[in-house]
């Protein structure tokens, strides 16, 4: 029997996905570098991937195509493949009827943008995956589609094989009607993105305080969060609500309401069944309202956000619990994500063994069976072990009651409390490691990986953990070696393989991710190669009539529609994300084409920011940024010197402040840098900037931190 070996890990037979050719020959996926197509190379359906072979097959056949779109941890999408895809009946019917294309959402955002957004517009219907969408034979342009489709008929939805002979049938007998419904489709693109804000039109913080209103409107303020279910981590939201609090601070009035959101939903989502309460890190979201069962997939980009927002919460409120949850989901990263050459994994499946959470969840005779007595009684109220089992019959782990409750009921201190706790949780975590992991996919993403880099850095430095510097570093070090060609990004790597084009998310959220990890230690090569990243993106994405980037490059593969994406899904817009490190950048760097590219990504996403502030809240930080200028501090002097300085400076929350300890002979600096030197005979200085205006050199650390202090209070 010839088998294929797709995924391993640790070595580990159990996490092996293998594909039998005694079913038939492989398909054409099975030489991609995705693992999510690669799942489906002994599929019975005859799938290409995207490109020019099967899109001239459809052509030349004068056959509709078939789009499906997913990626590797989408449980639906494995419930599909199972019920259809696996089908020879219904493959039979795939095959005679369409040019059939598969396509990982991961790999090629662009095309799932596209069509997520026709398929909307044509079903009045939000979208989702698996994507399910027929296209014309030869322009490629949507006529009909879905999301999932089962293998019979139920809940109101038509069985996947009817739909089939429906849509081709239909295609053959009313062509000419698809391209009139066609046409209208494409205007409908045309018209998505409105017109920039005039010149002489005033950006004002209107939209800040609209947002600051919108979240409050939309706040559970019971289990924390913005919606009902189910409920999604939403870190930008978060971070949005530490600034507006930040920025009021030091007022007679601070905003203690929008801390307040932004820190119980931190703590319900860190108490909750959200978070891996044994091994650390976020799932994608809650079915719930209450953050109890998670869906369990493990995404990298959630993850990298969420480490972000923590650490920040841990150093605006000194709270230790939020600093726990950063650490712990910045140790799950490095066990389980970071690859040995250096970048970061995509993600954890939802399933194993063929079944949503079996990895995660547990019985109470497992545990009462691998804990002692004294383990056992402190875990059983912490996770409400002595309750109803809350899946499936069995116990997906979240906090029921305080480390306080249980010391008092148990008449222990909460230090012993949590001790036991630590111990019961490492014993359990053992055991996991022992079962049939889910499966993980192992491609690496720069856009992602980027998110991740900044979490690593913004948390080792709150946290004072090197080796999280030294991680991120690591990861970028691979991006730059293996993903950085002829001075273009490339978007994905596997197996030593990298290839695809970038899109805008990997330029702009890479330039962001490589200027945050200079607060932690500064490398002039990386500043450096923030400017060509950001050169790359002014050269190549930028819409030089309205402002703003397009998500593909210039040189791109030439698609139905070339999109420019303003507002933030499950990631960050990278237009908010180039706004704002172009903007601090160019202060930075005294680059004013830095800044009116900033300025016009905000001018050109500006009737979005005034009618939907909260769904755009990646671009109101480069807007408050605009209103208020930045604070940049350059620390120069000797190496030692200029570290202590900057250790002091860090340890307060000030998400408007960007400090850069420049040792004395650091080499290959910019000009604006290498004009702020520290004078001989003294061992550092500091240069604080406002905007691009910069102040005298302070030759002493104490009266640089009273005048910052003066500053706040003045403010």
């Amino acid at each position: 029997m010839a088998r294929i070996l797709l995924e391993t890990r640790h070595g580990s037979p159990s996490m092996t996905e293998a594909f039998d050719s005694s079913r038939g020959p492989l398909n054409r996926l099975a030489t991609e570098t995705s693992p999510y197509l690669r799942q489906h190379a002994a599929n019975p359906v005859d799938w290409y991937p995207w490109g020019r072979e099967a899109l001239e097959r459809a052509r030349a056949e004068h056959k509709p195509v078939l789009l499906s779109v997913g990626y590797s941890a989408c449980h639906w999408c494995h419930v599909m493949a199972h019920e259809s895809f696996e089908d020879a009946e219904t493959a039979a019917l795939m095959n005679g009827l369409f040019i059939n294309i598969k396509v990982d959402r991961e790999e090629r955002p662009d095309i799932d943008r596209i069509y997520q957004i026709a398929q909307q517009v044509l079903t009045q219907r939000s979208g989702g995956w698996p994507l399910t969408m027929f296209l014309t034979h030869d322009d490629q342009r949507p006529f009909f589609g879905g999301t999932y489709f089962p293998k019979d008929a139920r809940q109101g939805l038509p069985a996947f094989k009817e739909v089939l002979k429906r849509v081709a049938s239909y295609y053959s007998e009313h062509e000419t009607q698809l391209r009139e419904q066609n046409e209208a489709l494409i205007r409908v693109f045309d018209d998505l993105n409105p017109p920039p804000a005039a010149p002489e039109a005033e950006l004002t913080a209107a939209p800040l305080e609209a947002c600051r209103e919108q979240l409050e409107k939309l706040f559970d303020g019971k289990f924390g969060g913005f919606s009902r279910a189910p409920k999604f981590p939403h870190a930008s939201m978060i971070d949005r609500l530490l600034r507006d609090w930040h920025a009021t601070a030091n007022t007679p009035e601070p905003d203690l309401h929008a801390l307040y959101m932004a820190t119980l939903t931190l703590r319900r989502m860190g108490e909750g069944g959200v978070y891996d309460q044994l091994g650390g890190g976020f799932c994608r979201y809650s079915v719930d309202e209450f953050w109890m069962i998670p869906h369990f997939e493990k995404m990298l980009y959630d993850n990298g956000a969420l480490l972000a927002v923590y650490a920040h919460a841990a150093l605006a409120t000194g709270d230790i619990f939020y600093a726990r949850i950063a650490t712990e989901t910045a140790e799950w990263a490095l066990r389980d994500m970071q690859s040995p050459e250096g970048g970061y994994y995509s993600s954890f499946d939802a399933d194993s063994e063929g079944h949503e959470g079996r990895f995660y969840v547990w019985t109470d005779e497992e545990i009462r069976s691998a804990l002692t007595p004294e383990e056992y009684a402190v875990f059983v109220p912490r996770f409400g072990l002595d309750g109803q089992p809350n899946f499936e019959g069995k116990w997906n782990l979240h906090v029921h009651q305080s480390l306080e409750n249980i010391a008092t009921a148990a008449g222990r201190t909460e230090d012993e409390i949590e001790a036991l706790l630590d111990a019961a949780r490492a014993r359990l975590l053992k055991i996991r490691g022992s079962r049939v992991w889910p499966g993980r996919d192992d491609k690496i993403l720069t856009s992602w990986n980027a998110l991740m880099i900044r979490g690593m850095a913004i948390a080792g430095r709150v946290l004072q953990r090197d080796d999280l510097i030294e991680s991120a570093t690591r990861a970028l070090d691979f991006i730059r070696g293996t993903l950085w060609k002829n001075d273009r990004l490339l978007a994905t790597y596997k197996d030593g393989h990298a290839h695809l084009n970038a899109y805008l998310d990997d330029y702009a959220f890479l330039a962001d991710a490589v200027l945050e990890l200079q607060q932690a230690r500064f490398r002039s090569d990386e500043l450096n190669f923030v400017r060509q990243l950001l050169n790359v993106m002014q050269d190549h994405f930028a819409d030089r009539e309205a402002g703003g980037f397009f998500f593909t490059s210039d040189d791109h593969e030439q698609l139905i529609h070339r999109t420019k994406s303003l507002s933030d899904d499950a990631t960050p817009a990278g237009n908010g994300v180039a706004a704002f490190v172009l903007q601090r950048m160019g202060h930075l760097l005294g680059e004013p084409a830095y800044l009116e590219a900033a300025e016009g990504t905000l001018r050109a996403g500006w009737a979005a920011l005034e009618k939907y502030p909260h769904a755009h809240t990646s671009l109101l930080a480069p807007l408050a940024e605009l209103l208020t200028p930045p604070e940049t501090i350059i620390l120069r002097g000797d190496p030692t010197e200029v570290e202590k300085w900057r250790s002091e400076l860090v340890k307060l929350y000030d998400p408007r402040r960007l400090v850069l300890a420049v040792g004395r002979d650091t080499p290959d600096l910019p000009s604006v840098l290498k004009e702020k030197p520290a004078p001989a005979g003294i061992s550092a200085v500091a240069y604080v900037c406002r905007g691009s205006t910069c102040s005298a050199p302070v030759d002493s650390l104490s009266r640089l931190i009273r005048s910052l202090r003066l500053e706040l209070q003045g403010s």
